[in-house]
């Protein structure tokens, strides 16, 4: 049975430590209280009204069937989607950048989140509640989803990279990688892997995996629905051309009103100002908020005035708004939306009860509350993400060896490092060396003052004469301290592997490392224990014993 233990870990973002721990203080930024039991029951209601601008069931059912078909995602995915053609039918969505291999652990959390808060919510309102993954296709930021980290075997944070085919600002889900570029990065993997019973698994189910992929969105896409399509994970790819046609009158209503909704994007961000927080995201006054795809490369649109032109942000392209209501009708999928409308475009494809966000996105989402309504909407359950840090069995014997708290790993690992040095300090070298130095200066400094008598340039030359021998003392006690510090190497590569393995430079743990390396150790039963187990997203961070 996994251990779980549940610890306040204090978010770097004020606005989401007091959405977490005080939500009285934002609840003006956000449509629903989280904590409130009552909150389910009433957005439920709310989307029972009807949605005033919301995409055909019947054809998201088609394009979601689509997609998760041809990425072999499993029949209980499949049957949740069957699900959604019900009116009844309500999901739990959230999304990720399909980082390779899947990314930062945290990723696989956020799945876990989605299901386990699908069936929560399920069991509270008593009808069907499906859980939603959006993969973030449609970023054109390669360098941000091309690599994972891993923590090597001489105790080295080390990173597998696959670089860009082409150098374009292209999508993500446009770019082909070769399956040269797949085999070397599973070679890399493989040997970054220590021999288990379960690697030759894992290697396997990876290179089946890469064999039927052409993009690292196909490849996350299924290695996520490996994962989590038997708990019923339904996936989507924002870039799917299939879904962008289903998008299409959603993007004309952003293209008609894109100065009154960013507008209400400014307003939101003046509203989180005033209560004194600062904005996560960097806005402008003539912002369109959308993306067009260009020469193959992805360009923000800003607009001269309500109704254009429109331009990229150098101004070396123009559009009229006629050609990109033309665009949006036929070609719908040249278009994408940014960190801003996303969350809008999310409201209109699906019954959205709840959607499960990261500390960085409740912080952005408390701007579009005034987008939300612009276009009619009202905002969803912002569920916070759960949270894990993975305490392997050699990480919590060295913390016992050396009486190390969490909290003492988590904010004071350095000076409690400092302070174990200390205590094996028997010669005590650090007090004789300071007790040398001041009987020293006590000595010579009579000395140097009744020289100056004499000239005072012999004066300043004793002054920098005694400057340098405090130094030579100093240089001395470094080499002594140096020389102490060697004897207990092993107990400071120790401190060091506890370091790298919690807090990861200097981050928690799964915003670093990729969960390969713990399920290639451990297998995958911990983690549909996680599940399983009876865990609420109450934004307490989790430390899992494993």
């Amino acid at each position: 049975m996994l251990k779980v233990e549940s610890i306040h870990w204090k978010s770097s973002l004020p606005l989401t430590e007091d959405y977490v721990q005080d939500y009285d203080k934002v609840s003006d930024l956000f449509e629903h209280d989280p904590w409130n039991e009552s909150s389910w029951a009433e957005r439920a209601a709310w989307l029972d009204r009807g949605n005033p601008l919301a995409a055909d069931r019947g054809q998201l059912v088609e394009v979601l069937h689509s997609y998760n078909k041809a990425i072999g995602n499993a029949p209980q995915a499949l049957d949740a989607i069957g699900k959604l053609k019900q009116q009844e039918t309500l999901c739990i969505v959230g999304g990720q950048q399909a980082g390779l291999f899947s990314g930062q652990a945290l990723v696989i959390y956020k799945a876990i989140t989605l299901i386990r808060s699908a069936k929560l919510a399920s069991e509270k309102l008593g009808r069907p509640v499906i859980p939603v993954f959006w993969i973030a296709g449609e970023d054109h930021d390669f360098d941000e989803v091309n690599h994972m980290y891993y923590l090597s075997q001489d105790m080295q944070v080390s990173k597998i990279k696959i670089e860009h085919p082409s150098g374009k600002r292209s999508t993500v889900s446009s770019l082909t990688i070769s399956q040269e570029q797949w085999v070397t990065a599973l070679e890399l993997l493989d040997a970054s892997l220590i021999p288990t019973e379960f690697k030759p698994g894992w290697m396997d189910l990876l290179r089946a995996a890469a064999a039927e992929s052409h993009t690292l969105v196909d490849f996350f896409g299924r290695i996520i629905a490996k994962l989590f399509g038997a708990q019923g994970l339904v996936l989507v790819n924002s870039d799917d051309p299939k879904l962008r046609r289903l998008e299409s009158p959603m993007f004309a209503k952003l293209i008609r009103e894109h100065e009154a909704v960013n507008a209400a994007v400014l307003a939101g961000r003046d509203q989180v100002q005033a209560l004194s927080y600062s904005s996560q995201v960097e806005l402008n006054e003539r912002s369109a908020n959308l993306f067009v795809l260009d020469d193959d490369e992805r360009i923000l649109l800003y607009a001269a005035g309500p109704d254009g032109p429109y331009t990229d942000r150098k101004k070396e392209r123009m559009y009229t708004r006629e050609q990109l209501l033309d665009w949006a009708e036929s070609t719908p999928e040249r278009f994408s939306n940014n960190v801003m409308t996303r969350p809008l475009m999310q409201e209109y494809l699906f019954p959205v009860l709840g959607t499960v966000l990261g500390p960085g996105e409740i912080a952005y989402w408390a701007i579009t509350r005034k987008a939300f309504h612009q276009i009619g909407y009202q905002m969803p359950i912002v569920i916070p993400r759960l949270e894990f840090t993975i305490l392997e069995g050699t990480v919590q014997k060295n913390m016992h060896k050396f009486g190390l708290s969490l909290e003492d790993v988590l904010y004071r690992l350095e000076d409690k490092q400092e302070e174990w040095l200390r205590s094996q300090d028997t010669l005590k070298l650090e007090e004789r060396f300071a007790e040398v130095r001041a009987q020293f200066v006590e000595g010579y400094q009579p000395l140097v003052e009744l020289i100056a008598g004499i000239n005072p340039g012999i004066g300043k030359l004793g002054e920098t004469n005694m400057g340098k021998i405090i130094e030579q003392i100093h240089f001395l006690e470094q080499k002594a301290s140096d020389g102490a510090r060697a004897q207990f190497d092993a107990s400071l590569r120790h401190f060091q592997r506890i370091g790298l393995s919690v807090v990861p430079m200097g981050k928690p743990q799964e915003r670093v490392y990729n969960i390969f390396s713990y399920l290639n150790k451990y297998g995958d039963s911990w983690l549909y224990e996680l599940v399983d187990s009876d865990l609420k997203p109450d934004g307490k961070h989790k430390i899992l014993y494993m």
